[in-house]
């Protein structure tokens, strides 16, 4: 279906409306989640395409907007010769858990082809990472089927 698929993942959004917004910890983890993302489509055979980050704040029209605007998303990634784009955010309404969201937007069309949500349980980098390879199956179901999850003992 879409062999060799160009993606462009832009930097994640923190919508953090716990007591205690925006801690460093929390600031570190969503900036943690575009690169993990980009290395396991690229284990699955996907291009990544790099958006940088001032067209990415160019685009963007303020806290949640590319999350809500497809054909903004969709301009974005032509310009920049991807096939699609995801865009996403880390939505954490509380200490407890929180919750990797993305929209996958094919470029061609402008369509919102995939709305994934994966839940963490916890703030630790595994979890995280255990998130993001969730994410990146629901992904890899939309396109390709390629990807499977790296064994847990591979990352220590």
């Amino acid at each position: 279906m879409s062999a060799g698929a160009k993606i462009a993942v832009l930097e994640f959004e923190l919508k953090d409306m716990t007591l205690a917004p925006r801690i460093p910890a929390e600031i570190k983890r969503t900036a943690s989640i575009k690169p993990l993302l980009e290395a396991e489509l690229q284990s699955a055979d996907y291009t990544i395409i790099d958006v940088d980050l001032e067209s990415q704040k160019r685009a963007d029209g303020g806290v949640g907007y590319l999350f809500d605007h497809d054909d903004v998303v969709a301009k974005l990634g032509k310009q920049f010769g991807a096939d699609y784009v995801l865009v996403g955010r880390l939505h954490k309404p509380s200490f407890l858990f929180s919750y990797l969201m993305g929209h996958l937007i094919r470029v061609k069309d402008t369509k919102l082809i995939g709305n994934y949500i994966s839940e963490a349980k916890g703030p630790n980098i595994k979890l995280t990472i255990k998130t993001v390879e969730s994410l990146t199956v629901k992904i890899d179901r939309t396109l390709d089927n390629n990807y499977t999850p790296p064994p847990p003992s591979k990352r220590q």
